[in-house]
């Protein structure tokens, strides 16, 4: 065999070699592909059973918290409503024979007025329940036309009801009244003296005054106490009343 044919032989034998080559290398270009979806596969796997594993470990703290409070004898307090108001009461109502309230507070005029103002001499409360109605009128003009014979008989007189300072002074100037109007806007003297309370009118319940009038002595003592006030007639019995004590 000539050079140049032997040549040409180990050409080919060459070239057949590297074209099986090629192949081999195409293969072990994919080999790492695999390797990298099983690796992927594996870190999902690992994920997966980590996740049950915390979910299964929340299970096992739950079932034991519920033991335990099954054995320590609680349970598990649920959502409370809003608990409903609750309407407030009718005071206690005083009795004769016991010591008035003391009391503190504004009149007609900006002044200002209190049991301690009338130690010595005897005192009528009246309270009504709103200025300037028909029969609220009616009562204070009644009081105040008999302003003298109560001063007299060394008896003052008072007018009471919750309206504000502005309301009453209204009052007294439309209806020309001589009393003091006092005014209890926060209720205290009101409740104190069992006048402030639960009311019906036509099939309904509300919180207001209830007409009342109360007679005290110069020691302080409540002498007399008139309930549901009828109007008529009514300055006339509390003045003969203050004249007998």
């Amino acid at each position: 065999m000539s050079k140049k044919t032997r040549k040409k032989s180990t050409k080919s034998t060459s070239k057949a070699k590297g074209a099986k080559a090629k192949p081999a290398k195409r293969a072990a270009a994919k080999k790492p592909s695999g390797t990298v979806t099983r690796k992927v596969a594996k870190k999902a796997k690992a994920k997966t059973g980590a996740t049950k594993s915390t979910a299964t470990k929340n299970a096992t703290k739950k079932k034991s918290a519920a033991t335990t409070s099954r054995r320590s004898g609680t349970k598990a307090v649920p959502a409370r409503k809003p608990a409903a108001l609750t309407p407030v009461r009718k005071a206690e109502p005083l009795t004769e024979g016991q010591s008035a309230p003391a009391f503190a507070l504004p009149r007609d005029g900006g002044q200002s007025v209190s049991l301690a103002d009338y130690a010595g001499r005897n005192l009528v409360i009246f309270f009504y329940p709103r200025a300037d109605t028909p029969g609220c009128t009616l009562e204070a003009v009644a009081f105040s036309r008999l302003a003298d014979a109560f001063a007299e008989a060394r008896t003052a007189v008072l007018g009471v009801s919750a309206d504000p300072i502005a309301a009453q002074e209204k009052f007294r100037d439309k209806h020309g009244l001589t009393v003091p109007l006092v005014s209890d806007e926060e209720l205290g003297m009101l409740t104190a003296y069992g006048v402030w309370g639960e009311k019906s009118m036509y099939g309904k319940t509300f919180m207001g005054i209830s007409r009342t009038t109360v007679l005290i002595d110069p020691e302080g003592k409540i002498v007399r106490i008139w309930r549901n006030v009828k109007v008529d007639g009514h300055a006339d019995e509390v003045l003969a009343a203050a004249q007998s004590t």
